[in-house]
């Protein structure tokens, strides 16, 4: 905030303009101008002119003294606004500005359009964490019009004025700063035991104010009695004119007859006596904790001679001494003129006060419309320097723009600037040529393209097929002809049987891969990672093909061929291996996405006489990781067949869908025993009618449970025997993986373009034979 250096504060009153300057030094209230300037005429006589009056006394103020640049404030009669006080709730302090203006509205009795308004929190509330507690607030207003009616005068006297303010607020900022601030200091406000209060009387002319005060709450009420209603009782009784019956009251002690001049004032003093009783009873109502120490009498009628012993007397309260005021220096205290109206500067005290910001109450009912003009007029000189200083601005501006203009020639730069644009005309018509021709190569692409695509698509169910064929396992020391089981048993015959091979087309892959598909995946990827890692570094590995004849193996079944019901044939690590390598292979997958084809095969093998190949364990070191890891070759028109990786062709992520339990008890029944019934001569036997017998014949129902009896084939030779059915443990599997098509010229390409990659170097011959000959 601004530091003000002078303030004024002007008092007009009904009998004359009293008008206090102070100032600020070393921290104290220093006065160092005043003014009293009594009217001809009291403003409420009948024949009085109260607008003139009051602008001659300005008038004759101004041309005594000087108000340029101090801050000027100003008091309005009590009787011309309202005060009110109420305690809030204990609220949120700011939550306290709408409860205010909720209270207004029911406390003003007018529109709030139509007053001018303001508020303040009284000092002694407490503020804890954030809420007020014991919060009095007081609402202070008073009518739009009234405010102009008392700010008129000063507008034709050329007077801003900065504060209008209620005179017994005035008094109140006075009475606190300067007669209650010694037993404030340092006490806290408590509201079970406030500090005594005093009832100050400010004797006006025709009105006086109440004030009852403590220093921290405030009561105030305007007793419509004066020192003005002394006279009119003396010119009643005494029939006395008014300026003789006036004379005679300021000049009580040297009239004739005193006696009858008090009797005659007698009435005046009791009715004043009833009203400020009336008024303290009320406010000890309202404030039954409040304790009165005394009445403080303020004003020139308090120069009536017996007024302030009859008020302490018929009051019951201590009249306490007024002298000075106690904080207020400066050498014109000390005049006469000061000393003889000292009693009636306490509201211009108080409007001082509150103009140097050390007063108590700082409400203000200037209108703010007034306030806002103010400060506009008071920005226009700047607003108008810094549109002077723009406009210079832009002018420099302008002359320098303008001098480079003219010593730019138009004939010097016009053959360039045509060049420029001719070189902008061809570069627009090559970009447009080039598009173009980009255009027409981006459709033949496409046309070739669609026509290679087409051939290739007739293949990949081939090339599919070729793969998957050459996934399943062979054993190469088979070649074609009749194998029989005595010969080589079924559970060392390695062969995958593919009973249906099925397909479906799926818009997105990763709809596939449920939780499920995905945890079966990674339970034969990490197997398969295993067996890799193996590969690597040259250790054992379970063999795929079964051992020699007669070589034990570790953990086989027994020699009838049984095994433990329930298997599946599973080789489970006992410490736990297979979980971990499923959790490892998990971070390094990448699941696909896309269109695409789950193509799903069921079969079954009898490779299930080792416990470490057999059941899944086969199938996964066979099928899965043929599918996963191995290679096909394919022919190639015009080339040499080319070998492409499984991954190439667009074939991956296989797993074992459904495996089953391996049934240790199937058989497969033998051809042979059926024929060496019949050569046996069985009922319905090979050259015999039905129910002969040939020789060697068994009697009716007594057939062999396990072997048949072939006869010999020469004379002498024992009889041969064959068995009815072969021991062939069994185990059923469902295997699926995922198909994303990828034709063969998008094969060659990007193999192309990975060995560019890994010959840079190498520089391209364009007579060359290009490594795609489907592209030629």
């Amino acid at each position: 905030m601004a530091k003000v250096n002078a303030v004024w504060g002007l008092d007009i009153g009904h009998s004359a303009l009293k008008a206090m300057r102070c100032v600020m030094k070393d921290g104290e209230v220093v006065v160092d101008a005043f003014d009293f300037i009594e009217y001809p005429k009291i403003l409420s006589q009948p024949e009085a002119d109260p607008d003139e009056l009051i602008q001659d006394a300005l008038e004759q103020f101004l041309s005594r003294n000087s108000v340029r640049g101090d801050k000027v404030a100003i008091s309005v009669p009590g009787q011309s606004g309202l005060a009110k006080f109420f305690k809030p709730p204990p609220v949120d302090a700011k939550k306290i500005p709408d409860i205010v203006k909720y209270e207004a509205r029911q406390q003003i009795p007018f529109d709030l359009q139509d007053v001018i308004w303001d508020y303040q929190r009284m000092a002694g509330g407490q503020e804890v964490d954030g809420f007020a507690l014991d919060t009095e607030v007081g609402l202070f207003a008073m009518k739009r019009e009234q405010v102009h009616k008392w700010l008129r005068p000063f507008q034709k006297a050329r007077i801003e004025v900065d504060i209008v303010q209620l005179s017994p607020l005035s008094i109140y900022n006075f009475i606190t700063y300067d007669q209650l601030a010694e037993g404030m200091e340092g006490q806290e406000f408590d509201p079970d035991s406030p500090p005594e209060s005093v009832v100050v009387l400010s004797m006006g002319t025709d009105s006086t104010d109440l004030v009852v005060t403590n220093g921290y709450r405030v009561w105030q009420r305007s007793i419509p009695l004066g020192g003005n209603h002394f006279t009119k009782q003396l010119t009643k009784d005494l029939k006395l004119t008014f300026a003789k019956a006036e004379h005679l009251k300021r000049n009580a002690r040297e009239a004739e007859d005193p006696k009858t001049l008090f009797q005659a004032m007698r009435p005046v003093f009791n009715d004043l006596v009833t009203e400020v009783q009336r008024s303290v009873t009320f406010f000890q109502q309202i404030d039954r904790k409040a304790k009165i120490r005394g009445i403080i009498v303020l004003g020139n009628t308090t120069k009536l001679p017996g007024l302030k012993q009859y008020l302490g007397k018929n009051l019951g309260y201590d009249v306490l001494p007024f002298e000075k005021f106690k904080r207020l220096s400066g050498e014109p205290i000390s005049t006469p003129s000061f000393k003889d109206n000292s009693m009636s500067f306490g509201v211009c005290y108080g409007l001082c006060l509150q103009a140097l910001e050390e007063s108590s109450l700082t409400t203000n009912l200037v209108p703010r419309e007034i306030l806002t003009e103010r400060l506009i007029r008071s920005k226009k000189p700047w607003t108008v320097a810094g549109v002077a200083l723009l406009l210079l601005a832009f002018s420099f501006n302008y002359f320098f723009i303008e001098n480079v203009h003219k010593d730019t020639r138009q004939d010097v730069w016009e053959s360039s600037l045509n060049k420029a644009k001719q070189v902008e005309q061809t570069v627009s018509t090559n970009k447009s040529t080039d598009g173009q021709k980009v255009s027409q190569l981006e459709f033949v692409k496409t046309l070739g393209e669609q026509v290679a695509g087409n051939r290739d698509r007739r293949l990949t169910w081939l090339e599919l097929l070729k793969a998957v064929n050459e996934s399943l396992p062979h054993n190469p020391e088979f070649g074609p002809g009749h194998r029989y089981p005595n010969d080589y048993p079924y559970t060392k015959r390695p062969e995958l049987y593919v009973d249906y091979v099925e397909s479906k087309y799926f818009d997105d892959l990763s709809t596939y891969f449920t939780d499920e598909v995905k945890k079966k995946y990674l339970e034969g990827y990490g197997a398969i990672k295993e067996r890799e890692k193996a590969l690597a570094e040259n250790q054992p590995v379970p063999p795929v093909t079964p051992p020699a004849d007669g070589q034990p193996v570790d953990g086989a079944p027994p020699a009838d061929g049984s095994a433990p019901d329930g298997t599946t044939g599973e080789a489970v690590a006992a410490d736990g291996t297979a979980d971990a390598n499923a959790a490892a292979a998990e971070a390094e997958v990448t699941w696909p996405t896309g269109p695409g084809w789950v193509i799903e095969l069921k079969g079954h093998h009898y490779f299930n006489g080792d416990p470490r190949t057999w059941g899944a364990t086969h199938v996964r070191n066979t099928l899965l990781w043929n599918l996963e890891k191995g290679t096909v070759a394919l022919p190639v028109p015009g080339s040499e067949p080319v070998e492409f990786t499984m991954k190439e062709m667009g074939i991956g992520f296989p797993l074992i869908a459904v495996s089953s339990e391996i049934d240790q008890k199937h058989t497969i029944k033998n051809p042979e025993a059926e024929q060496s019934a019949q050569m046996a001569g069985g009922p319905g036997g090979f050259g015999m009618p039905p129910g002969a017998q040939g020789p060697g014949a068994q009697l009716p129902g007594a057939r062999l449970s396990g072997s048949a009896t072939l006869p010999g084939g020469a004379a002498g030779d024992p009889p041969k025997e064959v068995p009815l059915s072969f021991k062939a443990p069994k185990y059923d599997f469902v295997v699926q993986f995922c198909w994303q098509e990828t034709l063969l010229t998008k094969r060659l390409d990007e193999r192309k373009k990975l060995e560019e990659e890994q010959n840079p170097t190498t520089e391209a011959n364009p007579d060359d034979v290009m490594m795609n000959p489907l592209s030629k």
